[in-house]
């Protein structure tokens, strides 16, 4: 365990290490080329450090209420070791692999099991799809807005979503892919949303008509916003929980506050932007990109029509965990600028911007608690 570190530092550490790590990175494409042997040499080295470092301290951190649900799982996983029977839970598998793991593993290592889980997929899908440059990928992934919270809070939400980018590895090998999207709704039955939206755009992957469609959805929930929740809900998507969350009253002065949330709506606008840019003013062609593209504005369309639910940025990770790939994804494809490494250094610093400026500055303002205590777990 990383005891030593005060509870009350350890996201500053993470954010703050990520930020010199960018800047780090930023300096580099001034200096060598992205095909140089040094840089090629020093993103290995950074990139691997930082993969092995991750899982470690996220997974072995303290058991304190300072990381959201983390000490609710803790109480499930010590009443598994202790012999207690698996109830009527939701996501019922989620559950025998947290009482399997209770009996031969603690909770610390099952967290760091989690972590892997978590972090690990997002490492093989970047050196999958980018070989040696997926370290760009990866470290677009770590610094998301939403990665911290995941890891920490989300555990299962964020292992499922994750489970789901590491069957995209086998996308040519569609009976494994399968089992890894299985798995991915046996930890979380809302992985069904992204798996759905993915596998639809083997019919249809035409990514005008999406983003039509995702622009819809912004006017669509602003006149008939309550309509949406109502109709998702009879619907009987997901479980009594997430009826809950869209029904239920959040808490005053909570993250999950209420209304049309623009700066959410903001945030998601980058990879529909980048998306957007890409394929339309650099004519950018790609099939898989169009699929990646267009499961996200699927699934963030989804979230927009019920963005005025209490609790709705739950549902919005369930396209922001792909906003990274959807983003770098052509610039390690493809060469479109004379100084393509210093922009792709400039577009991770400002990605990282707007997570660095919510933590620091906007959540300071409106006076709510920074990322790592989110209550964002379904």
């Amino acid at each position: 365990m990383f005891d030593f570190i005060p509870i009350q530092d350890y996201y500053d550490i993470y954010i703050n290490l990520c930020l010199f790590i960018i800047l780090f990175t930023i300096l580099h494409s001034y200096v060598l080329k992205l095909e140089d042997r040094k840089n090629i040499n020093y993103i290995n080295v950074v990139g691997y450090l930082l993969l092995v470092w991750l899982i470690l301290y996220l997974g072995m951190r303290p058991i304190n209420g300072i990381f959201g649900d983390t000490v609710n799982y803790n109480v499930a996983f010590t009443k598994y070791a202790k012999g207690g029977r698996i109830g009527k839970e939701s996501d019922f598998y989620w559950h025998v692999f947290m009482k399997f793991m209770s009996q031969i593993v603690n909770i610390h290592v099952f967290f760091t099991i989690c972590a892997f889980i978590y972090i690990y997929p997002m490492y093989r899908l970047s050196k999958e799809l980018f070989n040696k440059y997926w370290y760009y990928a990866f470290l677009m992934f770590i610094v998301s807005f939403s990665f911290y919270t995941y890891a920490v809070n989300g555990v299962r939400n964020g292992a499922a979503l994750s489970l789901f980018l590491w069957g995209l590895c086998y996308r040519d090998k569609k009976v494994i892919m399968g089992l890894f999207f299985l798995v991915a709704t046996f930890f979380h039955k809302t992985a069904l949303l992204p798996i759905i939206a993915y596998i639809s755009t083997y019919f249809y992957n035409n990514p005008k008509v999406f983003f039509k469609g995702w622009l819809a959805c912004i006017p669509l929930s602003l006149i008939m916003g309550n309509l949406w929740i109502t109709l998702f809900t009879s619907l009987g998507f997901g479980d009594d929980r997430l009826t809950a969350y869209l029904t239920g009253e959040a808490d005053a002065g909570t993250f999950s506050s209420t209304g049309f949330r623009w700066d959410f709506l903001f945030h998601s606008s980058f990879a529909v932007f980048a998306g957007w840019y890409f394929i339309y003013k650099k004519k950018f062609n790609d099939s898989f990109y169009n699929q990646l593209l267009n499961t996200y504005l699927i699934c963030n369309g989804f979230w927009i029509l019920v963005i005025k639910a209490n609790f709705s940025n739950r549902f919005a990770y369930l396209s922001w965990f792909m906003m990274a790939i959807v983003i770098i994804y052509p610039l390690l494809k493809q060469r479109f600028f004379k100084n393509q490494y210093i922009m792709i250094g400039k577009i991770i610093f400002f990605y990282f911007a707007f997570t660095y400026f919510m933590s620091y500055i906007y959540y300071e303002f409106i006076k709510v608690p920074v990322p790592n205590t989110h209550h964002t777990n379904f």
